[in-house]
């Protein structure tokens, strides 16, 4: 195994159970042969980690959570080729098995036995962590906490890849949250022609503007937007060709297909409570040919987002807004949990 001098214990955040975390010391990670150890510079705070931390979206406990890893190669299994310590590296957190009723037909996101770092191995919220080299990527340009935004816009590639839009397609997106941002821009850039973000006024408005990721934006009311739903509907009376839920409200999901036009397309892109429920008109689905469809995650996307992100094609400076130590995780959660932050990461010291 190539490495330099390495610690036999690291500091890592440890769930022992939903709500409850601590930081502890524990082995490092032990190398599989065509694993890479990575040292971890930085790791990103989303929206799902608030899940996870209530013990929902599929976590296994006891956990290290952190799926959003950035740093530097430390080590490397006797198998990897192309990878040298210290090369600077973003990790895909997705681990499938490749032999599963689904992987077998190529839809290896929908892995019966898929398993991810942060939610059901352990993750990036430690001193280091192991990836399959098959998973870990060289990234060049983008500075580390700017990199921990390479997973999540992966998932807004992969969302891109779903959605397919025709060329001069417009669009609607609800909400103005990091990945929403990083699709808003995607869609501009690949063929849609009209893009119109509506979210409440603040901190993520302002930065989507900043950020020239859409074309109109409707700066919704906090207390009572239902005048301004109207207004918009009135503004646009055949709907639009994409509608994107991108806010992880249910109540807003349920109302999004009324602003689809015939033959359009629903995008189910938030992160909701497994409980939640919504209730749609079946013949409307039926009658106006709509097209609903979901986009979880990623798989295979991190070549294109890197190169997205790399070239600066993609915005995403001011995203990631408030950073971290991993001592202070929990003011990390609760920056997440009252919208002060608009994304944070946890860093780590040289």
């Amino acid at each position: 195994m190539g490495s330099t001098a390495l610690p036999k214990e690291m500091k890592a955040l440890r769930y022992n159970k939903p709500k409850e975390f601590e930081i502890v010391k524990v082995p490092l990670p032990k190398l599989r042969e065509d694993d890479v150890l990575v040292k971890v510079k930085a790791c990103g705070i989303c929206g799902t980690d608030l899940h996870i931390h209530e013990g929902e979206f599929i976590a296994k406990f006891p956990l290290i959570p952190g799926h959003e890893t950035v740093g530097v190669v430390a080590a490397v299994g006797p198998k990897v080729k192309g990878f040298q310590v210290g090369d600077r590296v973003a990790a895909d957190n997705a681990e499938l098995c490749g032999h599963c009723f689904y992987c077998r037909r190529g839809a290896a996101l929908l892995c019966e036995n898929w398993a991810g770092h942060g939610t059901t191995l352990s993750g990036g919220f430690a001193e280091y962590c192991a990836y399959p080299q098959g998973k870990v990527f060289k990234i060049h340009n983008i500075c580390d906490v700017d990199a921990t935004l390479i997973e999540p816009a992966s998932c807004a590639c992969h969302g891109l890849d779903k959605i397919r839009p025709h060329l001069g397609s417009s669009v609607l997106m609800f909400g103005a949250g990091p990945t929403g941002l990083m699709l808003a821009q995607l869609l501009r850039k690949n063929g849609c022609s009209q893009v119109t973000i509506a979210a409440p006024g603040g901190l993520k408005m302002d930065l989507a503007k900043q950020l020239d990721a859409a074309d109109t934006y409707i700066e919704l009311s906090r207390t009572d937007p239902a005048a301004q739903y109207e207004q918009l509907k009135k503004d646009n009376p055949y709907g639009f060709d994409i509608v994107v839920e991108a806010t992880g409200s249910v109540r807003i999901l349920e109302d999004a297909i009324h602003y689809c036009r015939r033959g359009g397309t629903l995008v189910v892109y938030g992160v909701y409570a497994s409980s939640a429920r919504v209730s749609w008109p079946p013949a409307k689905i039926f009658g106006d040919e709509l097209r609903i469809i979901g986009s979880f995650s990623e798989v295979f996307m991190f070549p294109q987002t890197v190169d997205y992100l790399d070239s600066g094609k993609i915005k995403t400076k001011g995203i990631v807004n408030k950073t971290f130590k991993l001592e202070q995780f929990g003011e990390a959660l609760e920056s997440m949990r009252n919208k002060s932050a608009i994304k944070a990461a946890i860093v780590f010291d040289d």
